[in-house]
């Protein structure tokens, strides 16, 4: 079951450099680009090392993506001791975000760092020669895994700050760093040119051994082109890309959702891509980028009372989230943990601006009343997977593509698969609410957007959603009117056609001196 990828990037990055001119005789233990790039085992260990950056998460600070797509979202608070722990955050959240952010900084960079290793593992993998190990099968396919990375970089790196420089190439030369933004539309025009590449090459995930789960897939390559033309609002290609999906009958809903957030149910049905994590014991604190092949998900986000494992008490669900949930939902508890009073030991420190709860799903709690929990081998590390794209997800994105094109019976079937798993009514006859108001009779497009909330919730969809529909100002807006006094009195304006977007780091534009900031930064 675990772990399948190695991620060794240090004997494809490492120890390798170019050969300079002045040299006349090679340095003896120095292996050059095009002497290393021989042999299956080379490739395969080049684009291994493309799939690293996606595990991190810490190098001067922690930057999680959820720190932007749950917090800085209505689901969730940032949590942690007080407000000056992870002060980055508290800073996105509450509309108060500087340019010098170091959380977005080390996001940001850690994007441009695996498409730098993909761009390396495209341009030298593809020039070399195919034989008995590096069959042009093999090769393809590895190819196809560096594309398909590259285009799931530049998403990451485009919803958060829009447009940002397209690089195709290895950058050798201080000559060719000063590179301009393109427009987001260009970006994402990059991005589905790198999926079809992918797609049309890479396996289905019944193809692939157990030892190479993990890796991306067709069905994978396919969802992202699914979610690619929902971000641009090219409805009709985002139907059939997820009609591809489903007509494969690769992937079905687990039977049990909670499934999803343990380790027995890493890889399975429902996993269309996720990222690998592994137990890691040895590693050591605060070392930064690619010190650890565990996870900081489960320490973070765990409640700081011992009595619910001891951890960070980042990512607080808000009211606002819990209370979306209809009557009887079975998502809820296992999304959401509430505490008990007994178990919440200091108020003071385990309440965060009047939220109690906490993300349960990365908890890795195995108990439901919460009193037994996964022991960490290492402090701060944990071993459990985070799921990128499951299988709800793709249903529930091809019922919006279906609905914004006229299908409405196809877009029903899906949200009805998704709510069937839950054990809740069909689409139409069900309320829920929002922002405290009922809806008692949900339009379809209404009934996607709740049915992704609630089973999305605290897995980082949230904030990039609300910012695709075109209504985060209203939906924030409205939000904060249902918050604590305490959590509304940290809070700025939010303003519409400035924070959607999150500005350009201000060391990258010291160093990039042709990138141009995001409006009102």
């Amino acid at each position: 079951m675990k772990k399948h990828i190695i991620i060794t990037a240090g004997a494809a990055l490492m120890a390798l450099t170019a050969c300079s001119d002045w040299l006349e005789e090679p340095s003896p233990g120095v292996t050059k680009l095009d002497d290393y790039f021989s042999g299956a085992d080379a490739a395969t260990q080049n684009v291994n090392g493309c799939y690293a950056p996606l595990q991190w998460e810490y190098n001067k600070t922690f930057y999680p993506e959820w720190f932007i797509g749950d917090v800085v979202s209505d689901d969730a608070l940032k949590g942690g001791q007080n407000t000056n722990d992870m002060a980055d955050a508290y800073d996105m959240e509450n509309w108060k975000t500087m340019p010098n952010n170091t959380l977005l900084l080390d996001f940001y960079r850690n994007q441009f760092q695996g498409i730098a290793r993909c761009n390396l593992s495209i341009h030298y993998v593809s020039q070399m020669e195919t034989d008995e190990t590096l069959t042009l099968r093999l090769r393809d396919r590895l190819l196809a895994e560096a594309h398909f990375l590259r285009a799931y970089y530049y998403f990451r790196l485009v919803r958060v700050f829009g447009g940002v420089p397209i690089v195709d190439f290895v950058v050798d030369s201080d000559k060719n760093w000063n590179i301009p933004r393109s427009e987001a539309s260009e970006v994402y025009k990059f991005i589905k040119e790198d999926l079809i590449f992918a797609q049309s090459r890479l396996p289905e995930k019944r193809s692939y051994v157990s030892s190479d789960m993990g890796r991306a897939t067709k069905g994978a390559a396919e969802a992202m082109l699914l979610k690619t033309n929902l971000y641009t609002h090219d409805y009709e290609a985002a139907r059939q890309w997820g009609d591809s999906v489903i007509s494969k009958g690769q992937y079905t809903l687990c039977s049990n959702y909670a499934d999803n957030f343990t380790l027995e149910g890493e890889n399975g049905p429902e996993s269309v891509f996720e990222i690998q994590y592994s137990e890691d014991p040895t590693s050591d604190y605060g070392e930064g980028n690619g010190f650890t092949r565990g996870c900081f998900d489960v320490i973070m986000t765990r409640s700081r009372s011992e009595a619910l494992g001891g951890g960070w008490g980042f990512n607080h669900p808000t009211q606002n989230l819990y209370d979306e949930y209809e009557h009887g939902d079975i998502r809820r508890d296992v999304t959401i943990l509430n505490p008990t009073d007994e178990q919440i030991k200091n108020p003071a420190q385990e309440i965060y601006l009047g939220s109690r709860y906490h993300n349960r799903k990365y908890g890795m709690y195995t108990s439901d009343d919460n009193s037994l929990y996964y022991k960490l081998t290492h402090p701060t590390r944990g071993p459990i997977n985070n799921k990128q794209i499951r299988y709800a997800d793709v249903l529930l994105m091809y019922a919006e593509a279906c609905a914004e094109t006229g299908k409405e019976a196809e877009a029903i079937d899906a949200l009805n698969q998704v709510r069937g798993r839950a054990m809740m009514a069909d689409y139409p006859g069900y309320k829920f609410c929002i922002n405290g108001e009922e809806v008692a009779n949900p339009t379809l497009k209404q009934a996607i957007r709740h049915e992704r909330r609630v089973e999305l919730a605290m897995e980082g969809h949230r904030w990039f959603d609300l910012c695709r529909w075109g209504v985060a100002k209203e939906t924030m807006d409205a939000y904060k009117a249902t918050e604590s006094d305490e959590a509304q009195a940290q809070m700025a304006e939010f303003i519409k056609g400035k924070h959607e977007l999150f500005p350009i780091p201000s060391d990258e534009l010291d160093l990039n001196s042709a990138l141009e900031q995001n409006p009102g930064y």
